[in-house]
């Protein structure tokens, strides 16, 4: 008996990381010590910093992986699973200088893994971040035959005069919604209850006349929006912003809090701002509340920042000129850390 008739392929193991290894460089920054295939990943600080502060995050895709397992496309979970991670790091003002994947599979199928790493390469390139390196088990018996599933890790970087933490959020700052792309990567246990208990008939190949023709696994398979890129561009071409939030599990209510100062709240109106009809079709078919909706999914804003009232309109323009439509959605008042105005 050995290793492959216990389920684990060394050799197919070995190939895979061949396979992934051009793709892998393809994401490198000049900071990057080192090639593929090492017990760890090296990474050189950037110059520049006088107070360096390394910021970290991790995050995994959830239950839409099943989604795409059940559809067999794998090329957009990928960019999910960097977008989860890179857009939690952003939001102190911190460029991500690199990432690491952590891949679990029952048996090692090297086409839909490649598919996978293709779209965490294909995230990384959107972010600037490079990927560094990753794990892949293969783990008989724990998952099913084409099962898998995967966690994300980032590292950015911040000069420390430079980190938002709250303290620069002031009341009368106005909220910019940065639009999704959808659903993104949240929400996914109660969208799989409506489709596949809800509805009986209805699957995920079921094109509703709202969504103009798409299916719905189309359009639930859109990966979350990376908004590194902008948003730090945006800072270095002076757009003063005070606060930032990514908004993904638990809505606006829950995470647009997370950037506010003490003794504040953000007044939203629900009116002003396009929702995609991927979410009006999920409240009808699934008789989801109005409350519901907004506590579980983003709604059509996947990023808030918060910047000065006087330079508010001038900061939405900019980001309309960069592709990403943006709105101003309400404002930030004296309160205890909550968001008023949703359900009015």
């Amino acid at each position: 008996m050995d290793y492959r008739e216990a389920g684990v392929d060394v050799e197919a193991g070995r190939a895979f990381v061949d396979r992934i290894r051009s793709l892998v460089h393809s994401t490198h920054r000049p900071e990057v010590l080192g090639g593929l295939g090492g017990f760890s990943g090296c990474f050189q600080l950037p110059m520049g910093y006088r107070e360096p502060i390394l910021v970290s995050g991790t995050d995994g895709v959830g239950t839409k992986l099943k989604l795409a397992q059940y559809l067999d496309r794998h090329d957009t979970v990928g960019i999910d699973l960097v977008a989860m991670c890179v857009n939690d790091v952003v939001t102190c003002g911190a460029e991500p200088l690199f990432f690491l994947d952590y891949l679990a599979t029952g048996q090692l199928n090297s086409e839909q893994l490649t598919q996978v790493i293709a779209g965490i390469v294909q995230g990384c390139r959107i972010a600037g971040c490079a990927l560094l390196g990753g794990e892949t088990a293969e783990m008989p018996g724990f998952y099913q035959l084409g099962e898998y599933d995967m966690a994300g890790f980032c590292v950015g970087i911040v000069e420390k005069s430079q980190m938002l933490d709250g303290s620069q959020v002031q009341v009368g700052d106005i909220a910019i919604g940065l639009a999704s792309q959808g659903v993104h990567s949240n929400g996914f246990s109660l969208v799989r209850k409506i489709v596949q208990e809800s509805l009986g008939e209805v699957s995920w190949d079921t094109r509703p006349e709202l969504l103009s023709g798409q299916s719905l696994g189309e359009v639930l398979l859109t990966p979350t929006q990376i908004y590194v890129k902008p948003i730090l561009e945006a800072r270095r071409s002076g757009i003063d912003i005070h606060g930032m939030a990514h908004i993904t599990g638990g809505g606006l209510p829950e995470n647009l809090p997370r950037c506010l100062g003490a003794d504040q709240s953000v007044q939203l109106d629900p009116n002003s701002w396009l929702v995609p009809p991927i979410f009006q079709w999920l409240a009808e078919a699934g008789q989801v509340s109005r409350e519901a909706m907004f506590n579980t999914f983003n709604m059509g804003i996947g990023f808030v920042i918060l910047v000065p009232r006087e330079t508010a309109e001038q900061s939405r323009c900019w980001f309309e000129s960069q592709g990403i439509r943006a709105y101003t959605i309400g404002e930030v008042i004296e309160g205890t850390g909550g968001v008023v105005g949703l359900l009015s």
